[in-house]
């Protein structure tokens, strides 16, 4: 058989294609998107101006700040700020503080409301439906307004002013169950009884099958317990009182007291919430991609 032959009779067994379709750009659709770009970009420097303030200002002396606080270049580049925070300046210690808290919370978060997810979304108990109510109803509720009742019941258990009057409230987020409880209602139950049948309980079915399958749901919470509690700042207000306990958030709150010197301490000021920024958005940037994807593959057909 010919070239030719082989061609032909792979034409005639392959069905015709359409023709691609390429894409017509009329001068109304280019201004169109020229616009929405433009608006775009606008936006994005109108968003991110004053983060490039925040940077650029503590790396001014204190009088180019007070002059000219809104220049993103300083005239004289110094580390002046860094040198106050860091040298004469409880900074490291509110630091630590808040890395243990907010590290803690984290990980105790995590696991409770997994469990308490996973319990509002397959265990079958009396009052489930009540239970839940509740918790979306403690989501309405602001939280300035249990300040005064948390206050007092951590100093009634005698855990007020301790670390653990800054971590056991925090550990466990009515936003959270509610998260998990909706993802592990999509993960179909035919793989937990799959589970069940090989003689697995209730607790190795949830740590071992269903918790690695959540872990867009987990990633998630990761990401939101981080940031609540690394920015908390009224829970630390009500639960201590201690300089050794000062978190990052009550320490630069504090400094717009000036208790580190005279003037307004602009560059102070905005090294400490430059620097107190970082963890937060390495943390986002690291794990954005995986934020709340739907579960795949759980049961193969």
């Amino acid at each position: 058989m010919t070239v030719t032959a082989v061609a032909d009779a792979v034409a005639v067994a392959t069905p015709d294609q359409p023709p691609a379709r390429t894409r017509r750009w009329t001068r109304g659709a280019i201004t169109g998107q020229v616009v929405l770009y433009a608006t775009l970009i606008v936006l994005a420097i109108i968003y991110i101006y004053p983060f490039l303030v925040q940077v650029a200002t503590s790396f001014k002396t204190e009088a180019e700040a007070t002059a000219n606080p809104i220049s993103l270049i300083p005239n004289v580049f110094t580390w002046a700020a860094y040198e106050a925070l860091f040298g004469r300046s409880a900074f490291p210690l509110w630091f630590m503080n808040s890395a243990i808290v907010t590290i803690c919370v984290t990980l105790g978060r995590v696991f409770f409301v997994s469990l308490a997810g996973y319990a509002l979304a397959r265990l079958n108990f009396r009052g489930r439906g009540v239970i839940f109510a509740l918790v979306v109803a403690v989501m309405a509720v602001p939280g300035v307004v249990l300040l005064i009742p948390k206050f007092l019941v951590l100093n009634q258990i005698g855990i007020y002013d301790s670390y653990a009057g800054m971590i056991l409230p925090l550990l466990v987020d009515a936003a959270g169950v509610f998260i998990m409880k909706n993802f592990f209602e999509s993960i179909p139950v035919s793989v937990e009884e799959q589970a069940r049948i090989d003689g697995a309980g209730t607790f190795r079915v949830f740590w071992s099958i269903v918790l690695p399958m959540a872990r867009p749901a987990l990633i998630t919470i990761i990401i939101l317990s981080f940031q609540g509690s690394w920015n908390e700042l009224n829970h630390f207000i009500v639960s201590t009182q201690s300089p050794e306990l000062t978190t990052l958030t009550k320490g630069v709150a504090s400094l717009a007291s000036g208790q580190l010197g005279q003037g307004n301490q602009y560059p102070l000021k905005l090294a400490a919430a430059a620097i107190m920024t970082i963890p937060v958005a390495v943390m986002f940037f690291v794990f954005q991609k995986k934020i709340m994807s739907t579960a795949e593959g759980a049961v193969k057909g």
